[in-house]
């Protein structure tokens, strides 16, 4: 099995944080919470990564329960382990501790069969820069649409 298939995405992140680094992380999951990522039961919105004695683990984030297993089901707020290189742990930790990062949760999909997740060390944007940013990309629409315009 090739290609990913993206199971959510986390659109808040890149709204309210300045994303400098991205890493790819495994996930160890049980059988149950992937069957429910492959239903598309998933949300990434208040999910961020801490780091627990060495570890790095995603917390916050919600897989539903899967309606078809049965009593061993899944908590769906559970906290579950990213699977990185030691550098890259110790990299993404060394980051967090520093005053103002943090490390968030951007996407989750599926790639050669293999539930991953695109983690992105970030720092938080003013209001400031918000107005700045859906300022930019009103500009841009409405350029797009005078270009649109004078084609036709």
């Amino acid at each position: 099995m090739t290609g990913s298939k993206l199971v959510a995405r986390n659109k808040r992140a890149l709204r309210d944080y300045f994303i400098e680094e991205r890493f790819e992380a495994g996930l160890s999951l049980l059988g149950s919470e992937v069957k429910a990522l492959r239903a598309g039961k998933a949300s990434l919105t208040e999910a961020f990564v801490e780091t627990v004695e060495g570890e790095l683990f995603l917390v916050q984030a919600h897989i539903a329960q899967y309606e078809y297993a049965n009593i061993n089901n899944h908590d769906p707020l559970r906290f579950r382990k990213l699977l990185l290189h030691r550098h890259e742990i110790e990299r993404i930790g060394k980051r967090i501790r520093e005053r103002g990062y943090t490390a968030v949760a951007l996407s989750l999909y599926f790639k050669d069969g293999k539930a991953k997740l695109e983690i992105g060390l970030a720092r938080g944007k003013r209001q400031v820069d918000k107005r700045h940013d859906l300022r930019q990309k009103d500009e841009n629409r409405e350029m797009q649409r005078e270009l649109k315009n004078r084609n036709q």
